[in-house]
Parts: structure tokens; sequence; C-alpha cells
């Protein structure tokens, strides 16, 4: 059976602190990104919305933070 890694019980457990956030995002200001397209189901953009909204960050900041939380488990786990 496929595991999806929003039912994973392991992105429960992430926590965000906004000051630090906030922080990180003035720290990149004018940092280089590079402009990305993923196709999301509209419930998932519902609940990172949601999510972001409860702490004072906004959602697309958040999406970088979880991907950037995904990989460093990723590396280590390898």
């Amino acid at each position: 059976m496929k595991t999806y890694a929003k039912r994973l019980k392991e992105y429960e457990k992430i926590d965000f602190d906004p000051k630090q956030i906030i922080a990180g995002m003035a720290r990149l200001k004018g940092a280089r990104r590079k402009p990305t397209s993923i196709a999301l189901e509209d419930e998932m953009i519902r609940e990172l919305k949601a999510i972001a909204a409860e702490r004072g960050v906004p959602y697309q900041v958040l999406m970088r933070l979880l991907i950037a939380e995904g990989i460093k488990r990723l590396k280590r786990a390898a």
C-alpha cells in the first residue's frame, strides 16, 4: 500500500516559531529563488492556508519550510 506524505504521522510533529520564520524571511530577502509550479489539490491548499494563518505566516513561506524540513529528514534517513 502506498503511503502518502499527507498521511505520515511525522508531519504532525513539525512545529515552527512564527518569530523565527519572519526573521528567516528577512534574512533571505533578496535571495535568488527560482519560480516553480506544483499542482496541489484544493483541500491541501485550504489546509496549508489555515495552518499558515494559525501560525501567522504566509502560506507560501510555510510550504517552503515544509519542503526544507522534508529535505533535511530525507538526508538524515539516507
